[in-house]
């Protein structure tokens, strides 16, 4: 039987079995063999990470064509402004291509993550803020390129969940195994339309029914540093993950603030 796990990926940890040059690696977490990473998150990039032995199932999260909101945590430095949200949630020009729309709020109250290992570093005179960020495309560190584009550098990333996959109350290092009939997308989601919207407007394309995966997922027959997986955010900046998350000093004002959201219910049917 397919496994499927869901993984809490610690600061520091490279998304593959395979040690390299010193960094950690997921040998040390005592995971289920025969599992391969779903996507990838950079090392200092923390979150959920999906891992299973089901070749069709990661060819269907990784493949660009079928779209799945992943939403992030994100503490950048200084408060953004409205008209900075507003530019990253129409797309930003990174490098040679232009970011699809995306979701993008401040939250509120500001989440009470538990401390990294190491601390982000902390500057008195800076105010740091976690936003929340959905986005439907997973390109090599793009999200903390997108906040760097509006002037404000992410300080900690943490992925919150992949479609209706949530990280929820999973400790770092921690896991837990689920059922393919917790996996909401692909071939089984009869029942929804081809063509979605998350909540805020944003497209999200879906596997038609009865529609079959035409190639292998790449890298599904290694565990080493190949393993399936594209990067879903990464840094814009060297040694930027360096400041104490004690620095947000917000005192629980609100603005454009995030509404708390039940599992999957960013999904919309497009009118």
């Amino acid at each position: 039987m397919p496994q499927y796990i869901l993984f809490h990926k610690p600061y520091g940890v490279l998304s593959q079995f395979t040690p390299e040059d010193g960094a950690r690696s997921l040998a040390e977490f005592d995971l289920p063999p025969g599992v391969y990473p779903a996507g990838r998150l950079d090392k200092d990039s923390e979150g959920l990470l999906l891992l299973t032995d089901d070749g069709p199932l990661i060819e269907q999260l990784l493949h660009p064509r079928y779209q799945k909101p992943k939403t992030y945590w994100v503490l950048v430095e200084r408060l953004p402004d409205a008209a900075a949200l507003e530019k990253m949630r129409a797309g930003l020009r990174i490098e040679d291509y232009t970011t699809l729309p995306c979701e993008v709020q401040l939250l509120d109250p500001q989440p009470a993550v538990a401390p990294r290992d190491p601390p982000v570093r902390v500057r008195k005179s800076v105010q740091d803020w976690w936003l929340a960020i959905t986005v439907v495309e997973g390109k090599n560190r793009q999200v903390r390129k997108m906040t760097a584009a509006i002037g404000h550098p992410t300080l900690r990333l943490q992925r919150r969940s992949i479609a209706n996959l949530e990280l929820g109350d999973l400790a770092p290092g921690q896991w837990r195994a689920i059922a393919r009939a917790d996996i909401h997308w692909g071939t089984d989601a009869a029942d929804m339309p081809a063509d979605r919207t998350t909540a805020g407007g944003v497209a999200v394309r879906y596997r038609s029914p009865g529609e079959r995966s035409r190639s292998a997922p790449p890298g599904a027959g290694r565990r080493g540093a190949g393993s399936a997986g594209r990067n879903d955010a990464g840094s814009a900046r060297a040694g930027d993950g360096k400041r104490n998350e004690k620095g947000n000093g917000n005192g629980g004002r609100s603005r454009n603030a995030a509404p708390t959201r039940q599992p999957g219910s960013w999904f919309t049917s497009k009118k």
